[in-house]
């Protein structure tokens, strides 16, 4: 069981919540974003951006909650760079020392007086929202980075767009994404694409559709990054 909904005091972030029906394995797939998790397993941690899919163990009556953090948001709430975190699930507690087992008491407490809703998810926004504003807010170039690599701009139209040069962009979205501009600019990419595909187009349509050269170039790009073809995805 799993459900979501936006935190509108937080922009472009979601709070979600999710308990494990059965063992098995969850395929995640790479969205660009940071996620401030909380397991009733496995307490408090930091999902950070991957480039490829990451397979989630659960097992049976697990509870998950979660706030994800929109491209180029985590940094400033987390207080690392994005790429100290890629392809990694870091206690809570290595980054913020003794104030993430304060959080840990405050969401658990949150979650079970209100029978395992996203209430505890809420307490992580407070945080999150807390340390941002801490920080003077997030990074602007994130968001305009992002907004214009998701709605297909190129690298090079980007960089001038933002006032960067190829080297400075590139620099800048590992800190800001974990990963460069071309990565995350193919990562969002294939996100639209599935997006449409679960909404009905078939997969050769999508491909034209988003930019691929065809439905063969959407296939490699989806297998390299969620591990599997498209039709497997779409299939489970």
């Amino acid at each position: 069981m799993y459900r979501e909904r936006a935190e509108e005091r937080i922009r472009g972030a979601v709070r979600w919540a999710s308990v494990s029906d059965g063992a098995g394995q969850t395929r995640v797939l790479p969205d660009g974003c940071l996620d401030l998790l909380w397991s009733s397993r496995a307490g408090l941690l930091v999902a950070g951006p991957d480039r490829t899919a990451h397979l989630s163990r659960s097992v049976p009556g697990e509870r998950w909650i979660g706030l994800r953090l929109p491209p180029g948001t985590g940094p400033s709430v987390f207080g690392v760079p994005a790429e100290e975190l890629r392809d990694l699930r870091v206690p809570l507690a290595d980054l913020w020392g003794r104030d993430a087992e304060v959080l840990a008491a405050r969401v658990e407490e949150a979650a079970s007086a209100a029978g395992w809703s996203d209430a505890g998810a809420v307490v992580l926004a407070e945080v999150a929202r807390a340390r941002l504003a801490a920080a003077g807010g997030p990074d602007p170039l994130g968001a305009r980075v992002a907004a214009r690599l998701a709605a297909g701009a190129t690298v090079a139209a980007t960089a001038a767009e933002v006032g960067l040069g190829a080297r400075a962009l590139h620099r800048r979205s590992l800190a800001l994404f974990g990963y460069g501009p071309k990565t995350l600019a193919r990562i969002l990419r294939m996100r639209r694409a599935l997006d449409l595909a679960h909404a009905g187009a078939p997969l050769a349509e999508v491909a034209a559709r988003i930019g691929y050269a065809d439905q063969a170039h959407l296939t490699r790009d989806v297998r390299e990054f969620a591990g599997v073809p498209p039709t497997r995805l779409l299939g489970g």
